[in-house]
Order: C-alpha cells, then sequence, then structure tokens
C-alpha cells in the first residue's frame, strides 16, 4: 500500500494563494475560488488536528466537527470560536450550490488573511 505524504499547512496556503492569482489558468474563477477555499479548510482542518493531537492524543478518529468543539479545551475560547466560525463559512464556499453565488475574490483573501492569523495562534 502506497501512503501519501503528510499534508503541509504551507503547501495548502500556497495552493490557495495560486488559485487565487489565478495560476491555474484552466479552472473557471468561480472553481478557483471553490478550490481556494477548499485549501484554506484544509490547512485549518490540519492545524486544528495538530493542536489537539499535541494536548490529547488518539484523536485521530474523531469528527472534525467534534475536534472544532475540543479546541475549546485546549487554546483561548475567542480563537477557538475564530476557528469555527472560518471553517463554516469556508465550508459554504467550497460547495456548490445551484441557487447561490459562490464566493468573491475580496471573500476568499479576507478568510485567507483570517486563516494566516489562525495559523499564526494555534501554533502556540
Amino acid at each position: 500500500m502506497i501512503t501519501a505524504p503528510p499534508v503541509s499547512v504551507e503547501g495548502l496556503l500556497l495552493t490557495a494563494d495560486r488559485l487565487l492569482d489565478g495560476e491555474l489558468a484552466e479552472a473557471t474563477t468561480a472553481g478557483r475560488h471553490r478550490g481556494a477555499c477548499l485549501a484554506l479548510r484544509t490547512a485549518l482542518e490540519v492545524r486544528v488536528n495538530r493542536v489537539l493531537e499535541a494536548a490529547m492524543p488518539g484523536l485521530s478518529r474523531t469528527t472534525g466537527r467534534a475536534k472544532l468543539l475540543l479546541l475549546h479545551s485546549v487554546v483561548p475560547a475567542e480563537t477557538a470560536r475564530r476557528a469555527k466560525a472560518l471553517w463554516s463559512q469556508l465550508s459554504l464556499g467550497c460547495h456548490y450550490h445551484l441557487y447561490e453565488l459562490g464566493p468573491t475574490y475580496d471573500q476568499v483573501r479576507a478568510w485567507r488573511t483570517e486563516i494566516d492569523d489562525l495559523v499564526r495562534e494555534l501554533i502556540h
């Protein structure tokens, strides 16, 4: 069985940047925005997983939503609240909804900035 290399938060953030900068021109604008949202959400999930694994080993089979709830026990409540809110926004942004517009460039850029702040906070 082949195992995938570990996912890098920095690599995911770089992927989001490349999508937003239009480097992957074969994708539509809406597709690039949704792809950037997915990369940002995954980066947040990876960081949350690492923080929780360091504080409470053995949570690998716990759902992402449960991990976001558990985050309150290992980081300041405001940081955990922001992480959950941002995860929810990114989740909506990366899914296609027939009668809704996808996220705009400015929305995804704002989420990208927020991810930078959260990633730094979740390291400590």
